[in-house]
């Protein structure tokens, strides 16, 4: 058997891993919502259907290019739905899917742990010499 190097067989052994858990579904939701503007897409279009110069006034930082990638995979995932309604220019509107609007108390869940836990976690990482970032804790924001 060749020898193998201890780079070999960590990919080796994230290969075994990636398998395994490919499929599983709080793995692939986690990673969905995780995505930089993702949550906050999600919680802007909770209060009714929006444009898109709308959204992107709303969420401060978000490109043109990613806000129409993010609201891309989100409509293809079922989570948002795009209408388009004739006229010159033609008016288009994001808005929740029913399976979009059952994921906010999953978001608002998080947001508030986050709320509450943040500040222990910043603590956490100052003792172990991580400087302190500075920001919102929320996932709404």
């Amino acid at each position: 058997m060749p020898t193998r190097t201890a780079a070999q067989r960590r990919a080796e052994a994230r290969t075994v891993f990636d398998a395994a858990f490919a499929d599983c579904p709080s793995r692939r939701l986690m990673e969905r919502i995780g995505e930089k503007w993702v949550a906050l897409l999600l919680t802007r279009l909770a209060d009714g259907p929006r444009r898109h110069g709308d959204l992107r006034r709303s969420v401060p930082g978000v490109s043109q290019k990613m806000l129409t990638q993010t609201l891309r995979g989100l409509e293809r995932d079922g989570l948002v739905r795009r209408s388009v309604t004739a006229g010159v220019p033609a008016r288009v509107d994001y808005a929740l899917t029913p399976l979009g609007e059952s994921l906010l108390p999953v978001l608002a869940a998080v947001s508030a742990w986050a709320d509450r836990h943040m500040a222990d976690i910043d603590a956490a990482r100052a003792a172990h010499g991580e400087p302190a970032r500075s920001g919102s804790a929320g996932a709404g924001g």
